[in-house]
């Protein structure tokens, strides 16, 4: 199964994408916009960047447990992982990214949440 980008639209009417693996699970979650435009754009941020290990920052939480973001060129947060409770974990988060992003279809599902 191929990944998706699932575009959202949140009670604060701003846009949002999330990344999930072929399984179903949210593997990238985006910052909201204010239209869908620039929700797009950052689709394509994630699925040029997502090729560069560089890009991603690799992270822990104050409770102990993993994360990963996702930054563009200029390194500004595109996206942030959901937590793990292994470094391995996290770890195999971003190759799913990597794997997941450049051929994940777009769907889109705006109704307000």
């Amino acid at each position: 199964m191929a990944g998706k980008f699932v575009i959202t639209r949140g009670k604060d009417s701003k846009f949002y994408f999330a990344l999930k693996a072929g399984n179903g699970e949210k593997i990238l979650q985006s910052q909201g916009y204010a239209d869908k435009r620039g929700c797009l754009n950052g689709v394509e941020s994630v699925r040029k960047n997502a090729a560069e290990e560089k890009r991603f920052t690799k992270e822990v939480a104050k409770d102990g447990r993993f994360y990963f973001t996702l930054l563009a060129a200029n390194s500004q947060q595109i996206g942030r992982s959901q937590m793990y409770k292994s470094e391995s974990g996290r770890d195999n988060g971003i190759a799913s990214v990597g794997r997941n992003a450049p051929e994940a279809a777009v769907l889109e599902q705006l109704d307000i949440a």
